[in-house]
């Protein structure tokens, strides 16, 4: 089989090195390609023969995909597969793997350290500092003792649960399937119009589908504190950003960090959230962290031998 590894993956040169030997050591063909591109003509030139495709967020759509009549595996480098146009898969036989768990670490440590830049203010008190300022009057906040509300508790949710409480913060949960791992961390699920308003912060962990597409609307926005702060490091279209927008700006609510949108970055220069006040926002960088792509090669080609066998 032919094997189109389409993107670097962050993986060395001597890897990918390794890689090619063990698989054409195989009887197999092993193409890799060092540049990142996302515009479908370039997708079906490197992706048009092969029979095995390695690919991280890049969308796949039924028009790409129709093009590449010979696909039988897509190894996904990645944990959501809404950039896929899975139906088609589904259709055509095509099996779809994904890398669950490799950057399980990363997001929750991201989600802890959005709610501590946002406390202290640590992102605009660095610029008042490059600028010859000082903290004045101001006065931060403290993880510790605050009320947090997790949303959605698989691998992510659970990671995040566990730092927190060892920040001393009391957590409550919702998510669709309730864990009894969760439960005996001594976290209590409730229903999440019921627990945004008990919350000081409230952070996303949830895949994006038809039942999470807006999940925080403005409605539940409106349910939330107007001292609380909100962390999204799941996917951007599970917040209704213009809502959010809106709320920061209006004083509705305190704060929020960003990592997804409902674009990959990077974001026009009229976005809803580039002038939102006390709002982090950072380019989808969640899940790269050295360590999380060490592990995402690792489960990226073990699917692929899986698929093999």
């Amino acid at each position: 089989m032919k094997i189109a590894v389409v993107e670097p993956l962050g993986i060395s040169s001597n890897t990918f090195a390794s890689l090619k030997a063990e698989f054409e050591g195989a009887g197999h063909q092993f193409a890799f390609y060092t540049d990142r591109k996302e515009d479908p003509a370039t997708l079906v030139q490197r992706m048009h023969d092969a029979e095995i495709v390695v690919i991280s967020n890049i969308k796949l759509s039924a028009d790409t995909l129709a093009q590449c009549s010979r696909l039988k595996m897509l190894s996904v480098a990645f944990t959501g597969l809404d950039h896929i146009d899975l139906d088609y898969c589904r259709q055509h036989g095509i099996t779809v793997k994904n890398a669950a768990g490799y950057s399980t670490v990363a997001v929750s440590e991201l989600a802890v350290g959005l709610m501590l830049d946002l406390l202290r203010r640590v992102t605009p008190f660095d610029g008042q500092t490059r600028q010859g300022g000082s903290r004045g009057t101001f006065l931060g906040q403290e993880l510790h003792g605050k009320t947090v509300g997790v949303v959605g508790t698989g691998a992510i949710g659970t990671a995040t649960i566990k730092l927190l409480q060892a920040f001393g913060c009391k957590v409550l949960a919702h998510s669709r399937t309730e864990r009894e791992e969760v439960r005996n961390m001594g976290v209590t699920y409730m229903p999440l119009d019921a627990m945004l308003p008990l919350c000081d912060i409230v952070t996303l962990h949830t895949p994006l589908n038809s039942t999470t597409t807006h999940l925080i609307d403005k409605r539940r926005l409106d349910l939330m504190k107007a001292s609380a702060i909100l962390i999204n490091t799941s996917r951007g279209n599970v917040v209704d950003i213009a809502a959010l927008a809106d709320a920061l700006k209006g004083g509705r609510l305190a704060g929020a960090g960003v990592d997804v949108f409902e674009q990959e970055p990077p974001l026009p220069s009229n976005h809803p959230l580039a002038d939102a006040p006390n709002c982090v926002l950072v380019p989808h960088i969640g899940y790269a962290t050295r360590e999380a792509f060490d592990i995402r090669a690792d489960i990226v080609m073990q699917n692929i031998r899986d698929f093999l066998k």
